[in-house]
């Protein structure tokens, strides 16, 4: 199905239920990336904005009738929205689409198919959010309740607003919650639509509250505000720290799904044609604007010449491209510093010793921010280009020779957020598995997520847990209860 670029109005904040301008009257420029022209404008929110939108969310939480409004009632409406994003699907594919580089085809298979299921799993959570009795050995009736913490900040990142949005949105909305979304500046468009949708599923007026503008103002607002109960961030490792930071001062409970910088590990008994599609998808996937990506491939050396050789003729061949055409399957960069960052890896993988296989260079399209995917052989262990998140679609070629020396590579980094590993070798899959430093590791394919299976990080890559029933643990508190039958 075809989808054609939208008419996009200017944003505005949502708070209150109401939309708005900001209070100073800023508004920033939204560029489509594939093109490198400005499509509409935002309002930039400053401090008083994230006060109104804060003040909104905590009248909601503390008076309004959200947080006592029965489980299944909740769960209606979280299902409610799931069928409106099915519903307003190809408004979400444009928006996300012009506004992200996506295309079309990943935006609507993966982008709005996963929010869509992040709300109606949660829809199903939101009737189970409940304590149980405990047996004590003195004479009374104690039991727990589970509760929802209250205001909750939302903060995301550029790669996957819709996704990454939701995944915090939906659990906190199910928990009983209420939210103010800071989206990433650059990316705020279908966070704006959902505020919309999420209106017209039935959630009340100040429970949602959505204000767009830069880190530095409004994400900084939101960190130190004292009506905030609960910091919910996806983004660098560098502000992750200092996020981590300002709530620990303040007491309040965080959950940070930050950088990543993951190894895929090539057997030498795996299935080649499995693993190639594998390692492809790990690296190209989103233009490798993906935390959760496979940047770094660790091939055993039986296999590695044959493995450059496979990648060194498939991966020019992946369709890069116009993102509104349904045969493309990789996209420009978010934007121009993401472009140029790539670039600059590049130039210091080459001056550290590494060998272009494919591409390394920008691709000259339309005045869109394009970078060919790209495959760098030769590179040492310490290179930065290894050790460090590049995020985007560069793919770093090591050779190994035993198990323990793959594991080790692989948990050289300071990042744990994803691993993976090819093998037919079902024991090797499970051995590896264990010892691999990540929060997530996928075996003979990659980039297996769903609402259900939590993911998050160790070491750099953070803590929490997005998806599954952890993730709507982390946006309750418990409650003991004990009444005295004496």
């Amino acid at each position: 199905m075809s989808v054609s670029r939208p008419h996009l109005e200017p944003g505005r904040l949502f708070i209150d239920g109401e939309w708005r301008e900001a209070g100073a009257k800023g508004v920033r420029d939204i560029t489509d990336p594939s093109t490198g022209k400005v499509v509409t404008t935002v309002a930039e929110a400053d401090a008083s904005d994230v006060d109104a939108a804060v003040a909104a969310a905590r009248k909601a939480f503390d008076e309004g009738p959200w947080s006592q409004t029965p489980g299944r009632e909740r769960a209606r409406i979280l299902h409610r929205a799931a069928d409106l994003i099915r519903k307003r699907a190809d408004e979400l594919v444009a928006v996300e689409s012009v506004n992200v580089g996506k295309p079309v085809s990943l935006a609507r298979a993966v982008d709005v198919s996963t929010a869509a299921e992040e709300y109606e799993y949660y829809s199903a959570m939101a009737q189970s959010v409940d304590g149980s009795s405990r047996q004590i050995p003195i004479p009374s009736h104690a039991y727990t309740r589970r509760e929802p913490l209250g205001v909750v900040a939302a903060i995301t990142p550029f790669n996957f607003p819709l996704i990454l949005s939701s995944s915090k949105l939906a659990p906190a909305l199910a928990a009983g919650n209420t939210v103010v979304h800071k989206p990433a500046e650059e990316t705020p468009l279908s966070a704006l639509l959902m505020a919309e949708i999420l209106a017209e599923a039935g959630v009340p007026d100040g429970v949602l509250n959505v204000v767009t503008g830069g880190g530095a103002v409004v994400g900084e607002a939101l960190l130190t505000h004292p009506g905030v109960d609960k910091i919910a961030f996806t983004g660098s490792t560098a502000i992750g720290r200092h996020a981590a930071a300002t709530a620990g001062a303040a007491l309040k409970p965080v959950t940070m799904e930050l950088g990543g910088n993951a190894a895929n590990i090539v057997f030498e008994d795996a299935d080649l044609e499995k693993a190639i599609g594998a390692i492809i998808k790990g690296f190209v996937f989103n233009t490798g604007q993906f935390c959760m990506g496979g940047p770094r491939l660790l091939v055993h050396s039986s296999l590695h010449d044959t493995v450059l050789g496979i990648l060194e003729g498939a991966v020019p061949g992946v369709p890069l491209g116009d993102p509104f055409d349904p045969a493309t399957v990789i996209g420009p960069m978010a934007g121009l510093r993401h472009l140029e960052k790539v670039e600059e890896y590049v130039a210091i993988a080459k001056a550290e010793g590494g060998r272009i296989v494919t591409g390394g260079e920008r691709l000259e399209l339309d005045g869109g921010y394009y970078y060919k995917p790209t495959v760098i052989a030769g590179l040492g262990n310490d290179s930065r280009a290894v050790q460090e998140e590049i995020f985007g679609p560069v793919l770093t070629v090591q050779p190994f020779d035993t198990e323990d020396e793959a594991i080790a590579l692989a948990n050289s980094t300071p990042y744990g957020l994803a691993s993976g590993l090819q093998t037919r070798d079902l024991a090797r899959a499970h051995r590896v598995a264990a010892r691999l430093q990540a929060g997530i590791v996928w075996v003979n394919d990659w980039a297996m997520l769903d609402p259900a299976i939590p993911f998050g990080g160790v070491k750099n890559s953070g803590f929490g847990r997005e998806y599954g029933p952890e993730a709507l643990e982390s946006y309750t508190k418990v409650k003991s209860v004990v009444i005295s039958l004496a």
